[in-house]
């Protein structure tokens, strides 16, 4: 009985001193690991993100704009036939050099010759009537009536001459100015009516170059300043002096209209060329300039991130002109800002920073 008693006592010590030294081990392996989170959580949320910063600041930049354009001919019109008739002359060739007042189309005029011809006989016999009344007057041995009738018929026939004069100067197409003559659209022989188009004449020397700018550049554009284009597959740059602006913005493209003149004497320029067009514009002395990559598209714009207080704040901006690394700022910064240039897709406002030495 003592001896089962005693192997009794020795189970349970040894039960108790293993249940003992497992709970001791325990705690300390908790409290261990609770300090160890505790501290590692504490690292985490005391770090900074490293950023590079920029600082801002005024420079001076060329304010040079690229547009695409558009060679159009000094003058262009459509020949057409004011009347009805016949052609019965169509003296050119096609793509030749015509004079202004050249004779290009002939309409058979006959019958209106006949008419004219008409009026200058019925002419003839008022004129020698009206002096025979005008004696007959004179010793009182016709009315003043008669005689008004006579003067008034000379007036009509001659308001009827100068009707088919205006009707012969129809007949004749002449050049309205020196051109070349495009290729015609009728020949010889047939009946044309009022508006039939009879050939094309077009004035290359000079041409004008039509192009079109953002309509935020409309103060910098000035009548007579001088822009600068180039030729597809031509190394050469030309130049050209701004004729015309158009007076007002197209609603629609929010661009604005620029009409230059070049000289062409060697016909190096066709109407209808596309042209790359280099306009400078006035040079601005205090532009803000960032790089690139901190600038941030948005839903409402673009943002940057500012270091204010040693955290990141986020500023909305408006830009402007744009180099091969920089992009000019119109509102959003001030001289001084602390941009930042890097490690941006890592934050967020308030996120604390430290600056990259």
């Amino acid at each position: 009985m003592r001896t089962i008693m005693l192997v009794a006592g020795i189970i349970v010590a040894l039960v108790l001193g293993k249940l003992f030294i497992f709970s001791k081990s325990g705690e300390g392996k908790g409290s261990d690991a609770k300090k160890g989170g505790e501290g590692k959580g504490a690292k985490s949320s005391g770090g900074a993100v490293p950023v590079n910063v920029f600082i801002v600041g005024k420079e001076s930049i060329e304010n040079q704009i690229f547009a695409s354009g558009t060679v159009v001919p000094n003058e262009e019109v459509n020949l057409m036939a004011e009347i009805s008739g016949r052609l019965v002359k169509l003296d050119i060739k096609e793509g030749s050099y015509v004079a202004k007042g050249q004779l290009i189309a002939k309409i058979n005029d006959r019958e209106l010759q006949a008419q004219l011809q008409k009026v200058a006989y019925n002419q003839d016999l008022s004129k020698k009537i009206e002096a025979r009344q005008k004696k007959l007057l004179n010793v009182e041995a016709i009315n003043l009536e008669e005689y008004d009738v006579t003067s008034n018929n000379i007036r009509v026939l001659d308001a009827e001459k100068e009707v088919i004069e205006a009707q012969l100067e129809k007949t004749e197409i002449r050049a309205p100015f020196s051109g070349r003559i495009g290729l015609k659209f009728i020949s010889e022989g047939a009946y044309l009516a009022p508006g039939t188009p009879i050939v094309t004449i077009v004035q290359s020397n000079p041409v004008k170059i039509d192009f079109t700018v953002p309509e935020k550049y409309s103060p910098s554009i000035r009548v007579g300043s001088s822009v600068k284009f180039n030729l597809d597959g031509d190394p050469s740059t030309y130049s050209a002096k701004i004729l015309a602006i158009d007076p007002k913005v197209d609603e629609n493209l929010r661009t604005l209209r620029v009409r230059a003149l070049a000289g062409n004497p060697d016909g190096r320029f066709v109407p209808g060329m596309f042209v790359k067009v280099l306009a400078d514009l006035d040079a601005n002395r205090a532009a803000i300039m960032i790089p690139t990559e901190a600038i941030v598209p948005v839903l409402k714009g673009k943002k940057v991130f500012v270091i204010k207080d040693g955290k990141a704040q986020e500023a909305m901006v408006t830009t402007g002109l744009r180099t091969d690394k920089k992009i000019q700022i119109i509102d959003g910064l001030q001289p001084g800002d602390s941009l930042i240039t890097s490690g941006i897709i890592a934050i967020k406002p308030n996120t604390a920073v430290k600056v990259n030495l």
